[in-house]
């Protein structure tokens, strides 16, 4: 018996010899490369993906957490539908206005299947999770009183129209008019961020301030919200899928090793030096270091740097963090004391910041080196890009907002307003104990 066991072994170690010398060449062969590296950016996009769609989740936690409990669900259910509307609505129609037609002004072609204009699936993907976070950015702004219907009306429109035309001058490439003329945003400081912050300007200042926001004297009220360990914890999720927001806009990993590194390391250093400066600036301010200005800060330097963290130093990128996070402060305090009511700061923290991030790429992108200043990227340029699209979209998110004023009742009434807009909206709570007390659903 142990002899047989011993032949069997020898014959097992003589043909696996035998296959390691000349059948694992050829299998090795047989492996291709370029199959092999588009798996990996394969899983590189749909990882960075999930990411961007996770920002969402941080989107719902800190509009919840800084606007009242009476209206926690519909803060929530307004996040969950612009999710869906985005899906739709750029797959449908958006993708082919971002990256259809030969460039120019807008997209013609790739209408119902966007494969035909971005060729895969998972880029794809990729450039929906985006779509949404536009919408999203307005959401917190026109929290409390602005009408359910209207506000997925005006989701729909900027997710699958005014969104995917600007996305179309810059990141459609050669051809695109703001592209051709050397604009640089890499990840959508202004593509994104800003046009989020001034469809929500726009806005706040057609739809009006909350109830009790301003006295009669004119000075804003603060309307505290009703949970900061909440809005902090949206602010951590926001600032994690922002790997992902920025990381993956490589649209590849493979031979972008070192930029991801730089990538991530450029986001991670803004985001923290934005927190640690709004922190320093609010105590300054107020006398106090606000928690929620902290969150609002990280953000700001997230937003700011997003532009160009594929250009950016390390040192660059702590410098616009902390600029980003002084800059937020006085941008909240300034639009409040403006009649601009905007709970969550969003037009101070993506409008403002990510003007100024965009502009600020010409500061250290300037193509110096050597005496050579191929590939610069001027000032002049990022400006007109900022006033292109600022200009842009004003015009037409104030035109949807105000058909929608006419068309439709873009405002609550004021009972529902003072009521709450879980009850009146959706007819539930989402904090039922609150509400209605402990034995509230009972008899």
């Amino acid at each position: 018996m142990k002899r047989t066991i011993r032949t069997l072994a020898r014959i097992g170690l003589v043909t696996t010899s035998v296959w390691l010398v000349f059948a694992a060449p050829a299998a090795a062969q047989e492996i291709d490369v370029e199959q092999l590296a588009y798996a990996i950016d394969t899983v590189w996009i749909a990882v960075c993906s999930a990411l961007v769609l996770l920002m969402h989740l941080g989107f719902g936690m800190l509009e919840a957490g800084l606007t009242r409990s009476k209206n926690a669900a519909n803060i929530v259910g307004k996040n969950m539908v612009t999710v869906a509307i985005g899906g739709v609505a750029y797959w449908a129609v958006g993708a082919a206005f971002a990256y259809g037609g030969d460039g120019g002004f807008i997209g013609t072609n790739g209408f119902w299947n966007p494969a035909n204009v971005l060729g895969d699936g998972t880029q794809g993907v990729f450039q929906l999770v985006f779509a949404a976070t536009a919408a999203t950015i307005v959401s917190g702004a026109v929290a409390e009183r602005v009408n359910f219907w209207a506000y997925v009306i005006f989701a729909t429109v900027i997710t699958g129209l005014v969104y995917p035309i600007v996305t179309h001058w810059q990141w459609f490439g050669e051809g695109a008019w703001l592209f051709d003329r050397g604009f640089h945003d890499f990840a959508g400081s202004t593509l994104v961020h800003m046009t989020g912050g001034i469809a929500a300007l726009v806005g706040i200042a057609i739809l009006g301030p909350r109830i009790g926001k301003y006295g009669k004297d004119g000075k804003p009220r603060a309307i505290p919200g009703h949970s900061i360990p909440l809005a902090v914890f949206g602010v951590l999720v926001l600032f994690f899928g922002w790997f992902g927001f920025n990381g993956g806009s490589t649209l590849a990993a493979v031979g972008n090793g070192e930029l991801i590194g730089l990538i991530l390391m450029n986001t991670t250093v803004a985001g923290s030096a934005g927190a640690l400066a709004a922190m320093v600036t609010v105590k300054f301010v107020s006398g106090k270091p606000d928690v929620a200005m902290i969150g609002n800060g990280a953000l700001a330097g997230l937003v700011a740097i997003t532009a160009g963290a594929d250009k950016a130093t390390n040192l660059w990128a702590f410098a616009v963090g902390l600029i980003a996070g002084v800059l937020v402060v006085i941008a909240v305090l300034v639009i409040d004391r403006a009649g601009l009511d905007d709970p969550v700061g969003a037009v101070a923290v993506h409008g403002v910041n990510g003007a100024f991030g965009t502009l600020m790429v010409a500061a250290y992108a300037s193509g110096v080196s050597n005496g050579s200043t191929e590939g610069a990227i001027s000032i002049g340029t990022q400006l007109l890009g900022v006033v292109a699209v600022a200009g842009f979209v004003a015009v037409a998110t104030a035109i949807v907002w105000l058909v929608l004023r006419t068309a439709v009742h873009l405002r609550v009434s004021e009972q529902e307003e003072m009521d709450g807009l879980d009850a009146h909206e959706h007819g539930v709570y989402g904090y039922p104990d609150l509400v209605l007390g402990a034995r509230g659903g009972e008899g």
